[in-house]
Protein backbone atom coordinates (compact mmCIF):
# COMPACT_ATOMS: atom_id res chain seq x y z
CA UNK A 1 0.00 0.00 0.00
CA UNK A 2 1.22 3.56 -0.84
CA UNK A 3 1.80 5.76 1.70
CA UNK A 4 0.78 9.22 1.65
CA UNK A 5 2.67 12.03 3.48
CA UNK A 6 0.04 14.65 4.25
CA UNK A 7 2.00 16.96 4.85
CA UNK A 8 3.48 17.20 2.17
CA UNK A 9 0.24 17.22 -0.14
CA UNK A 10 -1.06 20.17 1.75
CA UNK A 11 2.22 21.96 1.54
CA UNK A 12 2.34 21.55 -2.18
CA UNK A 13 -1.51 22.39 -3.14
CA UNK A 14 -0.36 25.38 -0.83
CA UNK A 15 2.00 26.25 -3.18
CA UNK A 16 0.47 25.74 -6.24
CA UNK A 17 -1.61 28.84 -5.60
CA UNK A 18 1.54 30.86 -3.81
CA UNK A 19 2.67 30.75 -7.40
CA UNK A 20 -0.49 32.08 -8.68
CA UNK A 21 -0.81 34.88 -6.74
CA UNK A 22 3.50 35.17 -6.96
CA UNK A 23 2.35 35.53 -10.76
CA UNK A 24 -0.82 38.18 -10.46
CA UNK A 25 1.19 39.98 -8.33
CA UNK A 26 4.69 40.28 -10.63
CA UNK A 27 2.13 40.91 -13.42
CA UNK A 28 0.91 43.92 -12.09
CA UNK A 29 4.63 44.98 -10.07
CA UNK A 30 2.79 45.19 -6.89
CA UNK A 31 4.31 44.93 -3.55
CA UNK A 32 2.83 42.20 -1.41
CA UNK A 33 3.87 41.94 2.35
CA UNK A 34 3.22 39.31 4.38
CA UNK A 35 2.80 40.50 8.23
CA UNK A 36 3.27 38.37 11.23
CA UNK A 37 3.34 37.97 14.85
CA UNK A 38 2.04 36.64 17.95
CA UNK A 39 -1.17 37.90 18.88
CA UNK A 40 -0.99 41.37 20.39
CA UNK A 41 2.11 42.40 19.08
CA UNK A 42 0.12 45.68 17.51
CA UNK A 43 0.00 44.75 14.05
CA UNK A 44 -3.22 46.34 12.84
CA UNK A 45 -2.01 49.37 14.80
CA UNK A 46 0.93 49.63 12.88
CA UNK A 47 -1.42 49.20 9.72
CA UNK A 48 -4.13 51.51 10.57
CA UNK A 49 -1.06 54.10 11.26
CA UNK A 50 0.83 53.77 8.24
CA UNK A 51 -2.46 53.48 6.33
CA UNK A 52 -3.05 57.00 7.58
CA UNK A 53 0.18 58.34 7.75
CA UNK A 54 1.22 57.36 3.86
CA UNK A 55 -2.25 57.60 2.10
CA UNK A 56 -1.18 60.51 -0.13
CA UNK A 57 2.30 58.39 -0.99
CA UNK A 58 1.02 54.82 -1.09
CA UNK A 59 -2.20 53.18 -0.75
CA UNK A 60 -2.43 50.44 0.95
CA UNK A 61 -5.00 47.64 1.11
CA UNK A 62 -5.31 44.46 3.64
CA UNK A 63 -6.24 40.85 3.82
CA UNK A 64 -7.08 40.40 7.14
CA UNK A 65 -6.41 36.58 8.76
CA UNK A 66 -8.39 36.03 11.97
CA UNK A 67 -9.38 32.99 13.37
CA UNK A 68 -13.10 34.47 14.17
CA UNK A 69 -14.53 38.36 14.20
CA UNK A 70 -13.99 41.33 12.00
CA UNK A 71 -12.62 43.57 14.45
CA UNK A 72 -9.69 44.40 12.74
CA UNK A 73 -10.84 44.39 9.39
CA UNK A 74 -13.13 47.54 10.62
CA UNK A 75 -10.49 49.60 12.18
CA UNK A 76 -8.63 49.23 9.04
CA UNK A 77 -11.70 50.31 6.46
CA UNK A 78 -12.58 53.07 9.22
CA UNK A 79 -9.15 54.48 7.56
CA UNK A 80 -11.25 54.32 3.95
CA UNK A 81 -8.74 51.87 3.30
CA UNK A 82 -10.03 48.43 1.56
CA UNK A 83 -9.88 45.43 3.75
CA UNK A 84 -11.06 41.54 3.16
CA UNK A 85 -11.47 39.15 6.13
CA UNK A 86 -10.61 35.41 6.13
CA UNK A 87 -11.75 33.70 9.20
CA UNK A 88 -9.72 30.62 9.50
CA UNK A 89 -12.02 28.93 12.33
CA UNK A 90 -9.61 27.74 14.18
CA UNK A 91 -6.88 27.23 11.67
CA UNK A 92 -3.25 28.95 13.34
CA UNK A 93 -2.65 30.46 9.69
CA UNK A 94 -3.56 31.51 6.14
CA UNK A 95 -3.25 29.60 2.82
CA UNK A 96 -2.25 30.61 -0.37
CA UNK A 97 -5.94 29.64 -2.02
CA UNK A 98 -7.66 31.63 0.85
CA UNK A 99 -4.99 34.93 -0.05
CA UNK A 100 -5.59 34.08 -4.05
CA UNK A 101 -9.37 34.62 -3.77
CA UNK A 102 -9.28 37.95 -1.26
CA UNK A 103 -6.71 39.33 -4.18
CA UNK A 104 -9.79 39.11 -6.40
CA UNK A 105 -11.86 40.85 -4.10
CA UNK A 106 -9.78 44.04 -3.52
CA UNK A 107 -9.18 46.99 -6.02
CA UNK A 108 -5.54 46.17 -6.84
CA UNK A 109 -5.90 48.66 -9.93
CA UNK A 110 -6.26 51.49 -7.34
CA UNK A 111 -3.61 50.39 -5.15
CA UNK A 112 0.38 50.57 -4.83
CA UNK A 113 0.73 47.53 -2.24
CA UNK A 114 -1.07 45.26 -0.38
CA UNK A 115 -0.74 43.73 3.42
CA UNK A 116 -1.44 40.24 4.53
CA UNK A 117 -2.23 40.74 8.85
CA UNK A 118 -1.69 36.56 9.21
CA UNK A 119 -3.14 34.85 11.83
CA UNK A 120 -1.43 36.02 15.55
CA UNK A 121 0.86 33.19 15.34
CA UNK A 122 5.15 32.75 15.07
CA UNK A 123 5.04 29.61 13.88
CA UNK A 124 3.00 28.03 11.47
CA UNK A 125 2.37 31.40 9.46
CA UNK A 126 6.25 30.75 9.05
CA UNK A 127 5.98 27.79 7.24
CA UNK A 128 3.10 28.16 4.44
CA UNK A 129 4.19 30.46 1.48
CA UNK A 130 1.45 32.68 0.14
CA UNK A 131 3.27 34.22 -2.87
CA UNK A 132 3.57 37.41 -1.55
CA UNK A 133 6.95 39.52 -1.95
CA UNK A 134 8.19 39.49 1.08
CA UNK A 135 7.23 38.78 5.19
CA UNK A 136 7.32 41.32 7.90
CA UNK A 137 7.97 40.11 11.67
CA UNK A 138 6.28 42.38 14.64
CA UNK A 139 7.67 41.98 17.94
CA UNK A 140 6.64 44.17 20.43
CA UNK A 141 8.68 44.44 23.87
CA UNK A 142 5.95 43.31 26.40
CA UNK A 143 6.77 39.81 24.89
CA UNK A 144 10.16 39.57 25.50
CA UNK A 145 13.41 39.86 23.72
CA UNK A 146 14.18 35.85 23.43
CA UNK A 147 11.80 35.87 20.61
CA UNK A 148 14.49 35.33 17.75
CA UNK A 149 15.95 32.96 19.51
CA UNK A 150 13.36 30.68 20.55
CA UNK A 151 11.31 31.25 16.86
CA UNK A 152 13.99 31.56 13.99
CA UNK A 153 11.85 30.39 11.01
CA UNK A 154 10.31 33.68 11.04
CA UNK A 155 13.18 36.32 11.66
CA UNK A 156 15.38 33.70 9.24
CA UNK A 157 12.79 34.09 6.71
CA UNK A 158 11.52 38.01 6.98
CA UNK A 159 12.44 41.45 5.16
CA UNK A 160 11.59 43.65 8.05
CA UNK A 161 11.45 43.14 11.53
CA UNK A 162 9.35 46.23 13.50
CA UNK A 163 9.90 46.10 17.35
CA UNK A 164 6.60 47.59 18.35
CA UNK A 165 5.74 49.29 22.26
CA UNK A 166 9.09 51.07 22.22
CA UNK A 167 7.39 53.54 23.94
CA UNK A 168 7.29 51.03 27.05
CA UNK A 169 11.02 50.99 27.19
CA UNK A 170 11.30 54.33 28.75
CA UNK A 171 11.05 54.18 32.93
CA UNK A 172 11.69 50.36 32.66
CA UNK A 173 8.44 49.45 32.25
CA UNK A 174 9.70 45.98 30.85
CA UNK A 175 12.24 44.51 30.99
CA UNK A 176 13.66 43.86 26.78
CA UNK A 177 17.33 44.33 25.38
CA UNK A 178 16.83 46.05 22.45
CA UNK A 179 20.62 45.47 21.72
CA UNK A 180 20.47 42.21 22.27
CA UNK A 181 17.15 41.64 19.94
CA UNK A 182 18.99 43.17 17.17
CA UNK A 183 22.22 40.90 17.46
CA UNK A 184 20.01 37.67 17.49
CA UNK A 185 17.80 38.84 14.49
CA UNK A 186 21.08 39.40 12.36
CA UNK A 187 22.52 36.31 13.53
CA UNK A 188 19.70 34.50 11.75
CA UNK A 189 19.21 37.07 9.09
CA UNK A 190 22.38 39.27 8.02
CA UNK A 191 20.07 41.63 5.57
CA UNK A 192 16.83 41.84 7.86
CA UNK A 193 15.99 45.67 7.86
CA UNK A 194 15.26 46.50 11.74
CA UNK A 195 13.01 49.22 12.72
CA UNK A 196 12.10 49.89 16.39
CA UNK A 197 8.87 51.89 16.79
CA UNK A 198 6.00 52.55 18.41
CA UNK A 199 2.93 52.87 16.87
CA UNK A 200 0.79 54.41 19.75
CA UNK A 201 3.48 58.04 19.67
CA UNK A 202 4.63 57.58 16.33
CA UNK A 203 7.89 57.39 17.17
CA UNK A 204 10.63 55.52 14.83
CA UNK A 205 7.63 55.20 12.29
CA UNK A 206 8.95 57.31 9.50
CA UNK A 207 11.67 55.22 8.77
CA UNK A 208 9.52 51.88 8.28
CA UNK A 209 7.23 54.21 6.04
CA UNK A 210 10.38 55.42 4.06
CA UNK A 211 11.27 51.76 3.58
CA UNK A 212 8.01 51.01 2.74
CA UNK A 213 8.02 53.41 0.10
CA UNK A 214 11.10 52.55 -0.99
CA UNK A 215 10.26 48.62 -1.98
CA UNK A 216 7.32 50.47 -3.99
CA UNK A 217 9.25 52.12 -6.19
CA UNK A 218 11.79 49.40 -6.57
CA UNK A 219 9.10 47.24 -7.97
CA UNK A 220 7.54 49.63 -10.15
CA UNK A 221 11.23 49.98 -11.54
Amino acid sequence: MEKVNVGTRILSANDQYAMKNVELLAQRKQLCLNMISSPGSGKTTILVRTITDLKKEVRIGVIEGDIQTDIDAERIRATQAPAVQINTEGACHLSARQVYEALAKLPLDTLDAVVIENVGNLVCPSAFELGETGKIVVLSVAEGDDKPVKYPGIFAKSKALLINKVDLLSGSLVDFDLDKVKVDARRLNKSIEIFPVSAKTGEGMQAWYDWLAAQVRQLRR
